[in-house]
């Protein structure tokens, strides 16, 4: 691929180091040992994590539209500034109230950056001409926030008995690390300087730029298909290495001093998987590359069921490598079925929620099977869900893009075309003269040779 332009490099670099210092967790291989030692039982532990996947659903959609009303830049220093604020909570009040605001806060902080973070990069890399260089610009930021959690996590249990509070102290610093480095990028070409002033001719209210988003989504035959397939993704990566994942090698009779550790080598992998999605878009269609490496992350985590200790480590590195393959592909594959509309990071969004949604739920069953001892019985069943929801979604995806199809239904770029009428002046004018989307969901026009 011929060389970034200069601009478009800078951006790349900053949001690299953004990606890295948002998410530099530095808790989150004891935060359940950390809660229990504060006095909170199993059933309050898993009963805050459903409540933060809720909030992270309700708040999904205003601040989708927050991004693309002030836009995605401004949204991301909200985020940061939040993610900071968030993470002193548990420091200064370690019981279920303070934690309870943490993860709200948590929520909100990470819905402020889910949508805008990634509608930020493509817009930006699309304006320069690179848009096919997004895929592998968001893998390469997400390997090299996981290559900063291994070599961070390994020292997690020598700062905890320095300061036993120390892990979320380290992350508020961090947070405020991605807060300079987000206040260093540019604003978008097509937004002004100063941010998304009203122009003379007035800007649509949240109700309306909503209404216009829905009615991309309802009127384009693969985005939504699109979207549950990713569900599998999120859902399986998030529940095995938040929620199950101390709980699996306490299970396996694995010490919690190797935990730090275990999750480094875990994180290693997916880094690995993160930094190279080539590797699996060369040999197949986006859509088939996630369908394929989610049924490979529903085996290892069934598989962990009949394995001992030092296999199910393995098992659980082969979970991490499918999922960093298939999170960029993902990503491309939604931004892409998403038209050059001003309303990207609200249908983002709009994804997030089905994805924290569907968290919420298996939190709550994380809670309830581990209370009753049957955590294999867990696992099992979340394996054979998951490949029946990526066959159904298959099938459905194949009998939406049959050429006989094309013609049927309200294509997604006459809607686009209708939501562009009421957009900002200063979006419309950037915004190409016709859009629409083919049957596999690609923008018409698009060098990327993948739908």
């Amino acid at each position: 691929m011929p060389a970034l332009p200069p601009a478009a490099r800078r951006v790349v670099r900053l949001n690299n180091g953004f990606q890295l210092s948002f998410n530099l967790l530095w808790w989150m291989p004891v935060f359940y040992d950390y809660q229990r030692h504060s006095g909170l039982t199993d059933g309050q532990i898993f009963g805050i994590q459903s409540i933060y996947y809720l909030a992270f659903c309700f708040l999904e959609v205003p601040t989708g539209l927050i991004a693309d009303r002030i836009g995605p830049r401004r949204c991301m220093h909200l985020g940061a500034g939040v993610m900071a604020a968030a993470n002193v909570l548990p420091a200064v009040r370690a019981d279920c109230t303070g934690f309870l605001l943490h993860f709200l806060a948590l929520a909100a902080a990470r819905s402020l950056v889910s949508g805008a973070g990634s509608a930020y990069l493509y817009e930006c890399l699309d304006a320069h001409g690179a848009k096919d260089r997004y895929a592998q610009a968001e893998g390469t930021a997400r390997a090299l926030g996981l290559a900063a959690k291994i070599v961070c996590w390994p020292f997690v249990g020598l700062v905890m008995r320095l300061d036993h509070a120390a892990p979320y102290w380290l992350t508020a610093v961090s947070a405020s690390a991605s807060l300079a480095c987000v206040l260093a990028l540019p604003a978008l070409p097509h937004h002004r300087p100063g941010g998304d002033a009203a122009p003379s001719g007035g800007r649509p209210g949240p109700l309306t730029s909503l209404r216009n988003a829905l009615s991309v989504l309802r009127g384009s035959r693969v985005l939504g298909p699109l979207m549950v397939q990713g569900v599998a993704v999120f859902t399986l990566a998030r529940i095995c290495q938040v929620n199950l994942f101390q709980p699996l090698l306490l299970d396996k009779q694995i010490p919690v001093v190797d935990h730090g550790a275990l999750l480094s080598a875990m994180t290693l992998a997916e880094a690995v998987g993160a930094s190279r999605p080539g590797l699996i878009r060369r040999r197949m269609s986006d859509s088939g590359a996630v369908f394929v490496l989610s049924l490979v992350m529903a085996g290892s985590l069934g598989a962990t069921v009949l394995a001992d200790g030092r296999t199910t480590v393995v098992l659980l590195c082969l979970f991490a490598v499918a999922g960093g393959l298939a999170y960029p592909v993902q990503r491309h594959l939604i931004n892409d079925a998403i038209p050059s509309i001003p309303y990207r990071a609200t249908l983002l969004s709009l994804e997030s929620i089905i994805d924290r949604g569907v968290c919420a739920l298996v939190a709550l069953a994380v809670g309830a099977y581990l209370a009753d001892d049957r955590l294999h019985t867990l696992l099992v069943q979340s394996a054979v869900g998951t490949c029946v929801l990526l066959a159904a979604v298959g099938v459905l995806l194949r009998l939406l893009r049959r050429p006989g199809l094309q013609a049927a239904g309200t294509d997604a770029g006459e809607v686009s075309r209708e939501a562009l009428q009421e957009a900002p002046r200063e979006v419309l004018q950037e915004a190409p003269p016709a859009v629409s989307v083919s049957a596999g969901g690609q923008t018409a026009g698009s060098s990327s040779p993948r739908a």
